[in-house]
């Protein structure tokens, strides 16, 4: 072979060289950073479309809640033109059964009894929330004989009851707290079933804290009523100030002497729709106080006796929203107006 004819091997120019072990590390480093940071950017951005969802349904459940008392309130004490009717004697073993009612910091009975109240579990969803019982007639087109609703008056679950010729009857609306099914603690409406005792269905789930506080007319807590009424709240009281012991007489004309109610509550969200994880304090009934030096909350917080007034909900990641409004009752609640 000619050794002319060979042709040496030549080296690769700059432009063709490959890349350094080194170089291939660095451009890795580089591509999982920008792979790291935007699946942060995406994950950070579903939080934060999970959290914004949540508190939007968390604001129409509020607005929910506040619809369903408000109008279930101004009910209370309803009576058709029917029954319009001077009452007959009271008769105090058999006292009339108040308009308006409520059980202080207790959970619904499984009692067939529209004023039972048991005491709350360590545990209980709900715990440390109210009970309040409204009643009212059916309106009606012609007269209770015979005849049909007009559609005007429902129940808390949106539905006319049936008409009745009780003059002191009238159809329960029963307001409380219990976990649903699903374990969520729930604003519950209970209703006296069709065929006798009575049943519950959940209104709006997550809420934890339900306060009703009473405004009264001339009531000193828990006294027999004296005096005359003009129909203006003077003070705002517990249900369980409006109890006089052993005298249910006494205790039923307090409660109609009930002009308003201050509700609050507290509902919270989905587990992991909040990011915060400080510890956070509510207060249902607000947080205005009693004196210049008073603590926040403590014009209407009373934690000994009222402990669901100032709520610390443990820290896991739910949103929560506190919800305050005063229901004005429409119709007057007295036997005969003072």
């Amino acid at each position: 072979m000619n050794a002319m004819t060979h042709s040496p091997h030549r080296p690769l120019s700059a432009t063709q060289a490959g890349l350094t072990l080194i170089e291939l590390l660095v451009a890795m480093t580089l591509g999982l950073l920008i792979v790291l940071a935007a699946a942060a950017a995406l994950l950070v951005s579903r939080q934060g479309f999970f959290a914004v969802d949540a508190a939007s349904q968390l604001r129409d459940n509020a607005r929910y809640a506040q619809a369903i008392v408000q109008r279930v309130g101004v009910q209370a004490g309803f009576k058709n033109i029917d029954m319009l009717v001077p009452p007959p004697p009271e008769d105090p073993a058999n006292p009339f059964e108040p308009s308006v009612f409520g059980i202080n910091n207790a959970k619904r009975s499984t009692s067939t009894t529209w004023d039972a109240g048991t005491n709350w579990g360590t545990n209980d969803a709900g715990k440390n929330s109210d009970i309040l019982v409204l009643r009212a007639h059916v309106s009606t087109r012609t007269g209770v004989t015979g005849s049909l609703s007009d559609g005007t008056m429902i129940d808390c679950l949106g539905e006319t009851p049936p008409v009745t010729s009780n003059i002191d009857g009238g159809f329960l609306n029963i307001l409380h707290v219990q976990a649903s099914s699903d374990g969520e603690p729930s604003l519950m409406c209970t209703r006296e079933a069709a065929g006798g005792g009575f049943e519950a269905q959940p209104l709006v789930q997550g809420v934890e804290s339900f306060q009703v506080l009473y405004g009264v007319d001339n009531v000193v807590p828990n006294t027999a009523p004296t005096g005359t009424t003009d129909s203006v709240p003077d003070r705002y009281l517990r249900a369980d100030q409006l109890t006089v012991a052993g005298n249910a007489p006494a205790t039923y004309a307090n409660w109609r002497r009930v002009r308003s109610l201050r509700i609050g509550m507290v509902l919270r969200s989905q587990p992991g729709s909040a990011v915060d994880t400080a510890s956070q304090t509510f207060y249902p009934l607000g947080t205005s106080k009693s004196s210049a030096s008073g603590t926040i909350g403590s014009a209407f917080a009373n934690t000994t006796n009222d402990p669901g007034t100032v709520f610390t909900p443990p820290v896991d990641r739910r949103l929560r929203q506190v919800v305050t409004f005063t229901v004005h009752l429409r119709n007057f609640q007295d036997l005969e107006p003072s």
